[in-house]
């Protein structure tokens, strides 16, 4: 059996219907995927530093096949790739941006206020973290492992035009590895819950042994 990282999105958990959807699909074909819960220490006090160390060991401890990150999740991949994780990434409606685009538009004080998609409800969290979001430079160069991401253009979180321009960075780096490609999905939303058979397609071109280029 093939195992696979799942690193879910911000106010999200390891329950969210994308990860369901894709279980429901991969399971029965001989893969097993594995998602942490990312709300640590607690969603209060979310600390990014601390979701990347819990996804270098969960990848360290299963040695997975691909490692998936969904939207927040996708900045952790990049950040367990460029610790040393060799698996191949699938990147889903990658947040690159995120923290410069949120701390502009923050409600001012300290916690402040988001809806917990996991929980039904607002949470309160604490503005540090998105301070921690604005000073990455994860998405700077590409990761060593092949990488695929995946976005729809429709989009109403992550802008695709952030994106297509770190793809189009990446690929004049001439440092993607062989077999990285951008897969648009027509009409996709952020998040692309309904488009999970093109997910796991590629996930499971990722998982092979052998990538085609």
């Amino acid at each position: 059996m093939k195992k696979v990282l799942y690193l879910h999105g911000f106010a999200s958990s390891p329950a969210g219907r994308k990860v369901s959807a894709l279980k429901a699909r991969l399971e029965p074909r001989g893969f097993e995927i594995v998602a942490p819960d990312l709300n640590i220490p607690s969603f209060r006090r979310l600390d990014f530093d601390a979701i990347v160390r819990l996804s270098l060991f969960e990848a360290k401890r299963h040695e997975p096949s691909a490692i998936v990150g969904s939207s927040l999740g996708a900045l952790g991949a990049l950040e367990v790739s460029a610790r040393g994780a060799t698996a191949p990434l699938l990147l889903i409606a990658p947040a690159v941006g995120f923290g410069k685009r949120w701390i502009e538009r923050l409600a001012p004080g300290d916690p402040v206020l988001f809806f917990h998609h996991a929980e039904g409800m607002e949470l309160p969290i604490h503005r540090r973290f998105f301070e921690q979001l604005a000073a990455l430079d994860s998405d700077v160069r590409p990761p060593a492992a092949p990488v695929t991401v995946v976005m729809g253009t429709n989009d109403e979180s992550v802008p695709l035009e952030t994106v297509r321009g770190v793809w189009r960075r990446w690929e004049q780096s001439g440092e993607l590895a062989a077999g990285s490609r951008f897969v648009e999905i027509r009409g996709g939303d952020h998040g692309l819950v309904e488009h999970a058979d093109t997910i796991a397609r590629e996930l499971v071109r990722l998982a092979s042994d052998v990538i085609p280029a």
